[in-house]
């Protein structure tokens, strides 16, 4: 790499104690300054590290004259020699901390205005004001480390794929707009007014069809766009691992993807993970964590006292048992010092997930109970619940009762609520666990009406076909999930590949036949071609990298991620754009009352 007629020889993190007695040209940022007795000292940064340069009149008084005017975050270069750092002056922290580099030559190419915040590791700052000057907050080793990680990752993935056979081919950005479980982002055309793209949430429909061509094993890192509300682990554009493999069952998918997994564990972070992964299915994951993507890194199970309730003389569990509802319990081991603020702050907690009230009973010392309900309960009766909880003095014992949902998702919640309170999570561990065996359908209680749990191309087993259209609550998907530290990080599916059994699909969704042809006629036409019978997979590439680096929030794992109201903050997008442009798209734009 040259500049102005220097040749870079080393990263400025890449000079050593063999490099002693070269001459080196390196390119950077001046990362700090200072002058020891009219010698200046200088660290020179890039991607790869930092190394100190050092500029002392009695080599060049002319160099050393002009890196007296150098300020922080100048972009220069230097011509040097390597040399031993004094005796009593090497940093054994620093890669390159037993070196120095005696400038003979300076070349500055730019200047720089003082920074809106410091570039230092350890400088907190504001999070919108990082994403508004991103090409700053990038300069943070922590940051330029994220990334470079994740690139690993992406080349681990593109290595084991091509050893087993995959063909990365590209699918559209510009696509029709299909109902796939989230909103589209639309595109209007203006060779097609009043028409519209939309990108794709996923390349789901376009890997089935490379499937149709014979193309056998699909893999594509790609980006897919939901237009739905964000939080820490979303983003309106994320990028996922996709793959799609034909002729293969459950096994053969969850194979490559967990070589996908080790090989990216070990590139990047040197860990070795080994395959095969636990499994659990999704109703067992359900009963005892509350959650199908549950954390197994500590226990904290949930326990079903349903039957023990329907005989309870306590009318709010005895009401909820014997109308269908469930009646279910967590033992917080060891919890019996929460105070009562603390055990109000936990009952207003599970109230976010619907849950109408959260009971407790302590079990202290010789078995005795405190608790508002105890009086509810023949002894008889307590002590079953005691023995379904393996309750022991010391211990806190938390119930919900209420519809299956609410029960799942408040005391699944809790159960990870108390677990952090506990410090249970050990972030140096990384527990994969595969759930399957989950529903074809779910109950939207808004709609009154059975969707797709995962999407419409999921294959059901096959000897639920018979309740495809009948009995939905019946039939089961040959779909699997993924998830790493209780956090969902892939899913996949067989899929359908017949064109009878995808119609049917679509009419158990509520989608007519002409609704089908208009919205998916060309997969219902390529599953009549000699379909192969087919399955795959996508993995969040973000939301991997996030846990492999330890990190909050999946922003930290992207060049330039937008904020939890999608607005990024760098170029001020979205934005308003000419009326001449929306003429020739023939739009019009109305704004809503509050926005005039």
């Amino acid at each position: 790499m040259a500049v102005d007629g220097m040749v870079r020889t080393h990263y400025c993190g890449d000079v050593r104690s063999s490099d002693i007695d070269k001459d080196v040209v390196l390119f950077g940022w001046v990362q700090n300054w200072r002058d020891h007795g009219g010698v200046i000292f200088i660290d020179l940064k890039d991607r790869e590290g930092l190394v100190q340069i050092v500029f002392d009149p009695s080599v060049d008084k002319e160099n050393h004259k002009e890196a007296s005017k150098l300020r922080s975050q100048y972009c220069i270069g230097v011509k040097g020699t390597v040399r031993h750092r004094p005796e009593g002056t090497v940093n054994q922290n620093l890669k390159t901390g037993e070196v120095e580099v005696v400038v003979k030559e300076l070349k500055v190419f730019s200047e720089s205005d003082t920074l809106p915040f410091p570039v230092e590791e350890y400088v907190n700052v504001n999070e919108e004001l990082r994403l508004k000057y991103r090409y700053l907050d990038l300069r943070k080793p922590r940051m330029q480390n994220n990334l470079m990680t994740r690139y690993k990752g992406s080349f681990a993935t593109r290595k084991y794929l091509d050893s087993e056979g995959f063909i990365d081919i590209e699918t559209p950005i510009l696509t029709k707009s299909t109902p796939e479980g989230a909103r589209d982002f639309l595109v209007p055309s203006r060779l097609s007014q009043g028409k519209f793209y939309a990108l794709p949430q996923s390349p789901q429909l376009f890997k089935q069809l490379l499937m149709v061509s014979g193309f056998d094993r699909y893999y594509q890192i790609t980006k897919c766009f939901r237009d739905e509300d964000l939080r820490a682990d979303r983003q309106p554009e994320f990028t996922q691992i996709d793959l799609e493999m034909s002729f293969v069952e459950e096994e053969n998918v969850m194979r490559i993807t967990e070589g996908i997994i080790a090989s990216v564990f070990k590139d990047t972070i040197g860990i070795d993970v080994k395959p095969p992964f636990k499994r659990i299915t999704f109703q067992e994951a359900m009963d005892k964590y509350g959650s199908d993507k549950p954390d197994l890194r500590f226990g904290l199970e949930l326990k079903n006292l349903t039957e023990i309730a329907k005989k309870a003389d306590f009318k709010v569990f005895n009401s909820v048992a014997n109308s269908g509802g469930l009646v279910y319990g967590l033992n917080a081991e060891g919890c019996i010092n929460f105070s009562r603020k603390e055990i109000d702050d936990l009952t207003n907690f599970v109230s976010i997930y619907g849950a109408k009230g959260l009971a407790w009973i302590k079990v202290k010392e010789n078995n005795e109970l405190q608790s508002p309900i105890v009086k509810f309960f023949s002894k008889e009766q307590m002590d079953e619940i005691l023995k379904a909880l393996d309750a022991k003095p010391g211990d806190l014992l938390f119930f919900v009762a209420d519809k299956p949902k609410v029960v799942y998702d408040s005391l699944g919640a809790l159960r990870l609520e108390v677990a952090k309170k506990l410090n249970l999570m050990d972030d140096n561990e990384f527990n994969f666990t595969w759930v399957t065996d989950f529903p074809l359908f779910e109950w939207n209680d808004d709609e009154n009406r059975f969707e797709a749990m995962h999407h419409p191309f999921t294959s059901p087993v096959e000897e639920d076909l018979q309740f495809l259209e009948s009995d939905q609550a019946k039939v089961r998907a040959r779909a699997y999930d993924i998830t790493l530290n209780g956090v969902e990080i892939g899913g996949g599916s067989i899929r359908i590949h017949r064109s009878d059994v995808q119609q049917k699909m679509f009419r158990a969704l509520g989608i007519s036949d002409e609704e089908a042809r208009l919205k998916f006629g060309f997969l219902i036409d390529a599953l009549k071609f000699g379909a192969p019978p087919h399955g795959g997979l996508a993995l969040g590439l973000d939301r991997l990298m996030t846990i492999i680096l330890k990190e909050e929030s999946i922003r930290d794992v992207i060049a330039f991620p937008k904020t939890q109201k999608g607005v990024c903050m760098l170029t001020d997008a979205p934005s308003e754009v000419e009326t001449k442009q929306l003429n020739e798209l023939a739009l019009k734009v109305i704004k809503k009352k509050s926005q005039k």
